[in-house]
């Protein structure tokens, strides 16, 4: 897959917003001219990313299906469901890594180890990889896309920081934070020197399709406590309906 000089910048300009998210993201304050209170970007952000996954990450399930079958050429039994499975996966991967933590955390042995902190931030190394490469190489090649994919997970990463921040305070600090930013512009570097077939790349794209949607309800709806619903809802309706005509 030939890439152009132009979407080289672009994408590489993305790739670098991700990390900055990461290094940068306890001390940027996003419209904070017009929202003071620092929570109520985040719950913006998380409504953006809801907004982002329901109206055109579930609606691109359908054509990934459809590219996979093409992709494949042959009889494929249930029609592509597999793309719709994948998703599920994902989903489930990511709800067994923050199984899995949730019951580290409550071991002193494991907390003391650092083994849950390792665990937590090389699951999301991982995530981070596979979201960058796909920045790359996508079954979606417009600007448009690419500058809604950006927007949307600039703001889901927002979250994410904000979440493994407060969950693990120095160590994140120290190294966490750095090891995420590597991840961005790590899966985007491979992204440019290797592009899976079209195939697989559909695969990846349910797999993180369902993690993207799991990570959202760990991480960004907001808690009783914690968020702020009238500034999710402002996120969520307002990207929502600059989704909408785009289709």
């Amino acid at each position: 897959m030939a890439l152009d000089s132009i979407t080289i910048i672009e994408t590489g300009a993305a790739a670098l917003l991700f990390a900055l998210t990461f290094l940068a993201g306890g001390r940027v304050h996003p419209f904070r001219s017009l929202i003071r209170d620092r929570r109520s970007i985040i719950s913006f952000g998380a409504g953006m990313s809801a907004a982002y996954v329901f109206v055109h990450l579930i609606p691109e399930l359908h054509g990934v299906r459809s590219s996979f079958v093409d992709e494949v050429g042959a009889p494929l039994q249930f029609k592509g469901m597999v793309i719709y499975f994948l998703a599920l996966v994902g989903f489930l991967v990511f709800y067994g890594l923050d199984h899995l933590r949730a019951h580290l955390r409550s071991s002193p042995e494991a907390e003391q180890s650092g083994l849950n902190f390792r665990l937590h931030i090389g699951g999301f190394a991982a995530y981070v990889w596979l979201v960058a490469y796909l920045l790359v190489n996508n079954l979606e090649e417009t600007q448009v896309s690419t500058a809604l994919y950006t927007a949307a997970i600039c703001f889901h990463f927002l979250s994410v920081d904000h979440s493994l921040r407060r969950e693990h305070g120095a160590r994140y600090e120290q190294a966490g934070r750095f090891v995420l930013a590597a991840a961005s512009l790590l899966g985007w570097g491979m992204g440019q020197l290797f592009a899976m077939p079209h195939c697989v790349l559909a695969l990846l794209v349910a797999f993180i399709s369902g993690a993207i949607i799991m990570n959202s309800l760990i991480m960004e709806l907001p808690s009783e406590k914690d968020g702020r619903f009238l500034a999710f809802m402002a996120g969520g309706i307002g990207y929502g309906l600059i989704l909408l005509p785009l289709g």
